[in-house]
């Protein structure tokens, strides 16, 4: 067994890395190590949006096709160099008042977690102690509708945002909707941030009553694309930008450009998600195209 561990030190903390050849993606032959190798790339542009929030994993030990698990709580043999953060979960499944959340603030901490097989990372709308600074729109197609509805439904969505100064920016949900995450002030509640994703969205629904639905019963959502505003909840986290996915492929979160999403819409270009290493070429061409949401943005009109 011991030939399977790897010792290493990452900006001075030591780690043990195992079983880097184990397959974690079947049906593409993507081992264990190469996960770790693409978080370790992405990390650059990752880290500024793991920052500060506390994470939720989706925790894939045998690979995505076999049994995963969600992870709140700090693992056991969790090192001590790994930052903490103790928060309160009301109504927590398992009677837990406080929650040990895993923060992934540096590299070491994002390949520790790549080494347990935590796949998909995830983070709420806001900063710990803080208010929301992100507004997520999500967008759940219900099939047949997809990928390309989603694209169309999102620039009618950017388009009523900016008519409230919010700007939007686009992502690929990695499975088989998309996102547009938006910088706001971090001054107003979840209530509220959360009140006014539900406003927005049954206005669109009211417009579009064919293509779109803001409720979320599943016998209605057919063929329509569902504006998930619920996504605002402070009890609910999204799929962290350029997160791996646990798909058939290693897809992740992908940010898009506005040019890229009116293709899709339009006919123009096939809809896809991308592979991590094609995100990994994306951001050596574009750089990080969510880095706005580093930054605070307006408060959202009551």
């Amino acid at each position: 067994m011991a030939g399977n561990r790897l010792p290493v030190t990452i900006d001075g903390r030591d780690l043990e890395l195992s079983n880097l050849d184990k397959v974690m993606y079947p049906a593409a032959g993507f081992t264990k190590g190469e996960v770790i190798d693409y978080y370790t790339r992405i990390a650059p542009v990752m880290l500024p949006h793991l920052a500060d929030r506390a994470v939720t994993r989706i925790r894939f030990p045998n690979g995505v096709d076999g049994t995963h698990f969600f992870e709140k709580n700090k693992p056991g043999g969790t090192p001590d160099w790994v930052r903490l953060a103790t928060l309160p979960v009301p109504g927590s499944t398992k009677s837990r008042e406080t929650i040990d959340f895993v923060v992934v603030d540096d590299l070491p901490t994002l390949v520790w977690l790549a080494n347990l097989a935590a796949l998909e990372l995830h983070t709420p709308q806001w900063r710990i102690g803080a208010d929301p600074d992100l507004l997520v729109v999500d967008l759940d197609p219900g099939a047949p509708a997809g990928l390309r509805e989603c694209s169309a439904v999102a620039m009618l969505m950017r388009d009523r945002l900016a008519e409230d100064g919010v700007s939007a920016y686009p992502k690929t949900s990695g499975k088989k909707g998309m996102q547009l995450c938006c910088p706001i002030s971090g001054t107003q509640n979840s209530e509220v941030v959360s009140s006014y994703a539900k406003r927005v969205a049954e206005e669109l629904a009211t417009m579009v009553p064919g293509s779109i639905t803001a409720k979320m019963a599943k016998a209605i959502r057919p063929g329509k694309v569902f504006i998930d505003w619920s996504q605002n909840n402070a009890a609910k986290t999204t799929v962290t930008p350029y997160s791996l996915r646990a798909q058939e492929i290693p897809t992740a979160s992908t940010p898009l450009t506005w040019d890229e999403v009116e293709a899709v819409a339009t006919g123009a270009e096939e809809p896809r998600h991308y592979r991590s290493s094609e995100v990994l070429d994306r951001v050596e061409e574009h750089g990080d195209l969510m880095k706005p949401l580093l930054e605070p943005g307006p408060a959202l009109p009551a």
